[in-house]
């Protein structure tokens, strides 16, 4: 019986890091824990839309949430691991008093000490086999550490390249082109940076698909406000007369389709063509499309 329980703790680590790796290392559209937490989050959130400031921190409460998340479940599983061994198992430093508590509140605090590696050595494993579970933690508990570091310092620069292209296109339907100057070898040019930007923020979307739950300001810097318009100035180019002009025009718009289908995939699954899928987009964020 002892066995089964401590079972049970480590089948809990295990789906934690298995979470972790997904949501990290390799993302996949079925999500996880991870991805439960973050959509649970962003739909009571649509509920206070009036509040623009609880709406505005829904990105950064899911990563934390998330992260507490992972470090609840990993101290739980070991601690659950010990508890069946404890305390015969283990060995007391003298005049500690650790042994007269419960045994599940030793394993907690033992747990809590080796996963954030302040080997305090109050408490510490006897048997052979402990002793090498033990360390386990503590790198569980560095990892974790390190994943989170990484995660924060991954997601904001796809965020800022998300910004980056709606602010771009927000500059570019203010100065309102005509069909003459697309029509041209700089228009073909532009249409074609915008079409690497758009491929860009789709494997954004894909790689740290937790970026789509941080909402991006005023409409100007709003992607999901701004991507009509990039709609837009794909069938312009389309239209064009130049034949390197209707190319960009033609990778512009594969580009949007591709966003579209990632977008409709993995959160909107409205099933529709990639306008309908950007209203939805635009919608989901209290955005509205922008108009040429």
């Amino acid at each position: 019986m002892k066995w089964l329980v401590s079972l049970v703790g480590a089948g809990l680590v295990m789906l934690t890091l298995r979470d972790l790796f997904h949501t990290l290392w390799h993302p996949t559209r079925h999500g996880g824990l991870s991805r439960l937490v973050m959509t649970a989050l962003w739909r009571l959130a649509r509920r206070f839309r009036a509040r623009r400031r609880v709406v505005g921190l829904v990105g950064p409460l899911a990563m934390v949430t998330v992260v507490g998340m992972w470090a609840f479940t990993v101290v739980l599983g070991w601690a659950i691991v010990y508890w069946p061994h404890m305390p015969g198992a283990f060995a007391f430093s003298p005049g500690s008093k650790a042994a007269q508590e419960p045994a599940l509140l030793d394993s907690v605090y033992l747990s809590l000490v080796t996963v954030a590696t302040l080997g305090l050595g109050d408490i510490a494993p006897g048997e052979g086999w402990l002793r090498l579970v033990s360390p386990l933690e503590a790198l569980v508990g560095f990892a974790l550490l390190t994943a989170t570091v990484s995660w924060v310092l991954e997601i904001y620069p796809a965020l800022t390249r998300r910004r980056v292209l709606a602010i771009r296109l927000a500059l570019l339907r203010d100065s309102a082109p005509t069909p003459q100057q697309i029509d041209c070898t700089a228009g073909a040019l532009l249409l074609d940076s915008l079409a690497t930007e758009v491929v860009r923020v789709r494997m954004d979307f894909t790689q740290y698909a937790e970026a789509y739950y941080f909402h991006d300001g005023e409409d100007h810097s709003s992607l999901a406000a701004m991507v009509g318009y990039a709609a837009t100035l794909a069938q312009r180019g389309r239209a064009a007369q130049r034949p390197e002009v209707r190319l960009a025009g033609d990778l512009l718009a594969g580009a949007l389709k591709d966003l579209a289908a990632i977008l409709d995939q993995r959160f909107l699954h409205t099933g529709g063509a990639a306008t309908k899928v950007f209203a939805a987009y635009a919608a989901d964020h209290g955005r509205s499309l922008a108009q040429p």
